[in-house]
């Protein structure tokens, strides 16, 4: 899959979270934007390594803060 692909995918994912309806770009930001929480983030997370069979580590999380980078990590892991 490349990173179209992918990123069309997490879209899909990312809707049913996205509950201000807030129109999602490369520089959108998880905390900011989209205002997830804690949990939100968790449950995101976990549907995005189970679609993928990836896992996405604590460090990698800490350093992801927008839509684009999310996309990039995700593509990266799935390359791997």
């Amino acid at each position: 899959m490349d990173r179209a692909g992918t990123d069309a995918r997490i879209r899909e994912i990312a809707e049913p979270f996205n509950k201000k309806g807030v129109t999602i770009t490369e520089q959108t930001t998880f905390q900011n934007d989209l205002e997830f929480d804690s949990l939100t983030v968790m449950d995101f997370v976990a549907e995005i390594e189970d679609e993928f069979d990836i896992i996405i580590s604590m460090n990698q999380q800490a350093e992801i803060e927008n839509y684009g980078q999310l996309v990039d990590a995700v593509h990266k892991l799935r390359s791997a």
